[in-house]
């Protein structure tokens, strides 16, 4: 059997109630076709809801509750977009630290269209370039990042991108900087 790119590394998914489902679902599948094992957390319990734009979607198990969970547990983070995730994980002190602490352990994190929100809370953007939906722009800038408007930014060990049309870019070069990093630790 061949080795895969990121084979057994443990993927923390961090998703409240209205993630865009398609920036949850096709990075999480990128990661597990390159060997990773993917866990939804969340500050719920049971499940979390997925949103297809402005409509409910589908549920999801939550694997660990965000109380269970730690980041020296995980060997990199992925934060899906929507606004209403987003929005809640950054008010969300345990979601807050969770995030900041992949930073302090210097894992790599990746966060499209709103995600980066939760990353301005977390205290991770100043001074790094990244991109995300247009409507950031200015939450990011107010928080000293630099922002762009591309598809993909990788800023260190950070990966950034707009909204669902980003998403084959995104997986691909979300995974090179994963296996990268994997490869370095």
């Amino acid at each position: 059997m061949s080795k895969t790119l990121l084979d057994g590394a443990k993927v923390a998914i961090l998703v409240a109630d209205g993630f865009e489902q398609s920036e949850m679902t096709e990075p999480r599948k990128a990661l597990e076709a390159a060997g990773a094992v993917t866990k939804i957390v969340s500050p719920k319990n049971n499940t979390v809801s997925g949103w297809k734009h402005h409509k409910t979607a589908d549920e999801f198990n939550v694997d660990i509750p965000l109380s269970q969970a730690a980041a020296h547990e995980f060997d990199a983070l992925l934060l899906p977009g929507g606004v209403m995730n987003p929005d809640a994980l950054r008010i969300d002190e345990e979601a807050v630290t969770f995030v900041r602490d992949f930073f302090k352990a210097g894992k790599p994190v990746a966060a499209i269209c709103h995600g980066p929100w939760t990353l301005i809370e977390a205290g991770a953007v100043q001074g790094r370039t990244l991109t995300s939906w247009p409507s950031l722009r200015t939450d990011l800038s107010n928080a000293g990042a630099k922002w762009v408007d591309s598809e993909v930014v990788v800023d260190g060990n950070l990966i950034t991108s707009r909204k669902p049309q980003d998403l084959p870019v995104f997986d691909r070069e979300m995974v090179r900087l994963f296996a990268g990093a994997l490869a370095h630790a």
